[in-house]
C-alpha cells in the first residue's frame, strides 16, 4: 500500500481496495477481418454464455461474388466441431487435412458463415482451389439476409457428402426475429456519390476511370 508504506497479502484494511483498470476488450482477428457490408449477429445463446452467430448482408451483394480464402490451421483432426459449421478439407502436398479453427484468433470471419439446411436458403458455395477453399455467391444477397453454405458439386465428392443438403422441417428449429438496420448505399470513394448496389457502383467507377 503506497499510503501506508506496507507490504500487504489482499487489501489494505486502512485504506481498502486498489481501483482496478481493464485493458480495452480487442475483436479477435476473425471478426476483424469481417468485410465493411457484413455483419454479424447473435443467433443464439447457448450456456455458458456461448454465443452462436450468423454473417448477414448489411448491403445487396452479387451473384458470382467471391470470397476467401478460408483462413484456418492445417489439421489431421479437428480439435473443434460445430453442427451448424461445414466440415472443410483441403488436398495440400498429396495429403488430405481439415482446415481447423480452434478459436477466433486461428481464423477469419468466413468460419462464423453457417451451413445451408436446403437448396431454398442457400446463398453461397464452397470450392477447393488451389489448395485454398473460397465461397462464391450462387445468386444476388439482398439486405438483412444471411449468407449460407454448402459444398459445390466436385467439392462435395471431395468430402464425400452429397451435393445438396436438406434437413427435414421437423428438425428445424425457427429463429427469432432479428431487428433489421437501416440501409447503407456504396459510396464512390472519388467523388462521394452514393449508389443502391454494388453493381451501379462498379459501373460508375468504370465511367470515372474512362474519364481519366
Amino acid at each position: 500500500c503506497e499510503d501506508c508504506g506496507k507490504s500487504l497479502i489482499g487489501e489494505c484494511k486502512l485504506h481498502g481496495p486498489l481501483i482496478r483498470a481493464k485493458d480495452r476488450v480487442i475483436p479477435s482477428r476473425a471478426r476483424l477481418t469481417l468485410p465493411h457490408y457484413l455483419t454479424l449477429r447473435v443467433l443464439e445463446l447457448r450456456a455458458g454464455n456461448e454465443q452462436i452467430l450468423g454473417v448477414f448482408a448489411k448491403k445487396v451483394i452479387q451473384k458470382r461474388t467471391q470470397f476467401g480464402p478460408y483462413v484456418g490451421q492445417l489439421s489431421t483432426k479437428l480439435t473443434r466441431y460445430d453442427e451448424s459449421r461445414l466440415v472443410l478439407q483441403v488436398l495440400k502436398d498429396g495429403g488430405k487435412y481439415f482446415l481447423d479453427t480452434p478459436n477466433e484468433d486461428c481464423g477469419n470471419w468466413m468460419m462464423f458463415v453457417r451451413l445451408a439446411r436446403n437448396q431454398e436458403e442457400q446463398t453461397l458455395v464452397a470450392y477447393q482451389h488451389c489448395g485454398e477453399v473460397y465461397f462464391t455467391t450462387v445468386k444476388p444477397i439482398e439486405p438483412h439476409t444471411e449468407l449460407k453454405v454448402w459444398y459445390a458439386a466436385d467439392y462435395a465428392k471431395f468430402m464425400e457428402a452429397s451435393a445438396v443438403f436438406i434437413k427435414e422441417e421437423s428438425d428445424v428449429c425457427p429463429l427469432p426475429p432479428v431487428a433489421k438496420e437501416p440501409l447503407e448505399p456504396w459510396v464512390c470513394s472519388s467523388c462521394r456519390s452514393t449508389f443502391a448496389t454494388f453493381a451501379l457502383l462498379e459501373s460508375h467507377q468504370c465511367v470515372h476511370k474512362d474519364r481519366v
